[in-house]
């Protein structure tokens, strides 16, 4: 899991603190997410930011991961809230528009492009930790004076109500799948 931590004054941005947690393999799912918690709540306590900005989680072919990844989000944000600090949420699309200017940009261009608006000698390492960085950036840039921008919306019913006995996401879903069995009709004919 990669950190940064950003100071924004007037136009400028500083880089305040950064880094990556690390756990090897032989560290069970619970030792890890201990892990992530302590270095969260350790870096809240230390910094005391304003808010926390963390990448959305999107949709991955490798479930496992998604998993995996989910649940250490849910610990992040079970800090931050243990902290009394709001929780800003991003698209990793929306970090990428917002640093690179372009949301298909690769990993490569989004550490470069934080190293420049950071005024870094190089771009930083790892990857996590640039991410981190790039992530504390879109914070930063659209986080505005007496503007308040929540979290995501963990009940999608709340914001697109079901119609017809199916939300917006199932139908999307079942779209999709109709898609797809008709390519498969289709190769297999």
């Amino acid at each position: 899991m990669g950190w940064g931590v950003i100071e924004r004054r007037g136009a400028d941005l500083r880089r305040v603190d950064d880094g990556c947690l690390t756990t090897g393999p032989e560290t069970s799912m619970p030792e890890r997410l201990l892990a992530v918690h302590r270095c969260v709540t350790d870096l809240i306590e230390l910094h005391r930011p304003t808010f926390v900005a963390v990448e959305r989680l999107y949709f991955s072919r490798n479930v496992q991961t998604a998993m995996a990844v989910g649940q250490a989000r849910g610990v992040i944000l079970l800090a931050a809230a243990q902290g009394g600090v709001p929780v800003r949420e991003a698209t990793p699309s929306e970090v990428k528009s917002a640093v690179a200017g372009y949301g298909s940009a690769d990993k490569g261009q989004v550490a470069r492009m934080v190293a420049v608006l950071l005024g870094l000698p190089k771009p930083p390492t790892p990857d996590d930790t640039a991410d981190a960085l790039a992530v504390a950036i879109w914070g930063a840039n659209r986080e505005r004076a007496g503007e308040q921008l929540n979290s995501g919306v963990l009940d999608r019913a709340a914001v697109a109500p079901m119609s017809q006995g199916r939300s917006p996401y199932e139908q999307a879903v079942r779209d999709a799948l109709e898609r797809e069995k008709a390519l498969q009709r289709k190769r297999a004919g």
